[in-house]
C-alpha cells in the first residue's frame, strides 16, 4: 500500500523508539527529509553521559530577525515508554496503518504533528520558488522527560547565534474532540511540593503522650483541600490545587506515627508566582506550628501571547480548512512552550489528544492530512 507522504514519514518516525532520552533515529530520519527539501539542519546535542540529549535545529530561507519574518515549527521527537507491548493490538513502534488510522506511540503526541510540519513546509516551498522567508523546525529529544538538555538550551543557542525566529507554533495535541477546535495560547504554572511534619511516635490508645504529626499535617493542606485558589483572569481559569499522597510508611493500626508526608501540586494562574505561592503556604504553616519541612519545585511560569494579529492568523488558517473558528485556551498541563514565550509569540495547536500516553495510541489518516493543510495555509498567510 502506497501511503500519503505525512501517512508515510509519521509511520516512519513512529518507528524509530525514541522514548527519552534515546533518539531512536528520529532525528536522524527528520534531518534526512528536511536536508533533501534544502534545509540547513545543526545537530545540537547537550548534556554528558547518560544524561546527552540530541536536538535538531533545521532552517530553510533567507532573512529572518530584523530581516524579515522567520517562523518556527517546534516539537519533540521523544515519547513516553509504551508499557506491556503485548496490551497494544498492534506493535507500539510498528507505525501500523489499520482502518484509516495510524498507530503507535508517538501518533499524537507529537510524531503525527512533526510530520505535518515537513510536508507543510515542503509543499509549501515547492510552490514558493521566488522565496519563503525563513521557515525552521525546533526539534528537541528532551520534552517527556526533565526538559533539561532540549529546547531551552537550544534557545540559547539560537538567542547568541542570531536565529531567533519571531513566530512559534508548537505542535502539542490541543484539541479535546476534532481537529480545529482549540489553539493554546498559553498554560498555567505549575509548582509541587513534598511537606514532611515530624512528630513522635506513640501508642495509639494514650496520644497525649506522643505527637502525631498528621491532625497539623491535615491542617497545613486545608487551604489546598478547596481545590480553586482564586477565581482566575481574563485569559486564566482559576488556579486549582491537588493534593497527591500522603504518607506515614505505618503498618501499624495502634502506633501514631512519627512522620507524615503529603506530596501536593498547584497549577496557578497569572494572579500568582512561584514565589507569592510559596510565600502564602509557609506563613500557613508556620502559623499551624511544630517541626516541618517543604521541598519544592517550580517546573513552569504562567505565560501568555496576547490575542492579537498572531493568534488572529492561526485562527484565521484553521478555520479555512475546518469551517469553523477555534477557541483560545490556557488550560491543561505544562509543554515547551513555556520556555519559547519569553522570546517570541507562540501558540501550540496540534491533533486530538484523546490517546495520548496511552495503549493504542493512534490517530486517524484524515486528521494528518487536515492538519498538514492547517501548517501549510498558516505558512501562506504568515509570509503573505
Amino acid at each position: 500500500m502506497t501511503l500519503h507522504p505525512v501517512h508515510d514519514l509519521a509511520a516512519r518516525l513512529i518507528r524509530c523508539p525514541s522514548v527519552t532520552p534515546a533518539e531512536g533515529g528520529a532525528l536522524d530520519l527528520l534531518q534526512g527529509e528536511l536536508t533533501e527539501i534544502g534545509f540547513t539542519c545543526h545537530r545540537l546535542p547537550f548534556g554528558e553521559g547518560d544524561d546527552r540529549i540530541d536536538n535538531l535545529f533545521a532552517i530553510y530561507g533567507e532573512g529572518g530577525g530584523d530581516d524579515g519574518p522567520h517562523f518556527c515549527f517546534a516539537g519533540h521527537t521523544d515519547v513516553v515508554p509504551a508499557g506491556d507491548p503485548a496490551s497494544w493490538q498492534h506493535g507500539p513502534f510498528d507505525g501500523a496503518v489499520v482502518d484509516g488510522n495510524l498507530y503507535g506511540r508517538g501518533a499524537v503526541d507529537m510524531k503525527g504533528a512533526i510530520a505535518a510540519f515537513v510536508i507543510a513546509a515542503r509543499e509549501h516551498i515547492a510552490q514558493n520558488t521566488g522565496g519563503v522567508g525563513r521557515i525552521s523546525l525546533l526539534i528537541t529529544g528532551d520534552e517527556e522527560g526533565d526538559a533539561i538538555h532540549g529546547t531551552k538550551p537550544v534557545l540559547d543557542w539560537l538567542h547568541d547565534q542570531g536565529l531567533m525566529p519571531s513566530s512559534f507554533l508548537v505542535g502539542e495535541p490541543t484539541n479535546p474532540d476534532a481537529i480545529g477546535d482549540v489553539i493554546k495560547n498559553g498554560r498555567r504554572g505549575s509548582l509541587s511540593c513534598e511537606l514532611t511534619v515530624t512528630g513522635r511516635q506513640g501508642h495509639a490508645a494514650y496520644p497525649h503522650r506522643a505527637d502525631n504529626p498528621l491532625p497539623r499535617l491535615m491542617a497545613m493542606l486545608a487551604p489546598l483541600a478547596a481545590v480553586e485558589i482564586d477565581q482566575g483572569n481574563d485569559h486564566f481559569d482559576p488556579s486549582t490545587a491537588a493534593i497527591t499522597s500522603i504518607d506515614t510508611g505505618n503498618p501499624a493500626r495502634n502506633v501514631t506515627p512519627e512522620t507524615a508526608v503529603a506530596k501536593f501540586n498547584i497549577r496557578y494562574s497569572s494572579e500568582h508566582s512561584a514565589a507569592s505561592l510559596k510565600a502564602w503556604l509557609t506563613d500557613h504553616f508556620n502559623s499551624v506550628g511544630g517541626d516541618w519541612q517543604a521541598e519544592w519545585y517550580a517546573s513552569a511560569d504562567p505565560f501568555i501571547t496576547t490575542p492579537g494579529a498572531y493568534t488572529d492568523l492561526v485562527a484565521e488558517a484553521i478555520a479555512s480548512v475546518t469551517g469553523k473558528p477555534p477557541q483560545l485556551s490556557t488550560s491543561g498541563g505544562t509543554s515547551d512552550a513555556r520556555f519559547i514565550a519569553p522570546f517570541a509569540d507562540v501558540v501550540e495547536f496540534g491533533l486530538i489528544g484523546q490517546t495520548m500516553h496511552q495503549v493504542d495510541e493512534h490517530t486517524s489518516l484524515g486528521d494528518l492530512d487536515v492538519l498538514t493543510e492547517i501548517y501549510r495555509q498558516i505558512l501562506i498567510r504568515y509570509f503573505d
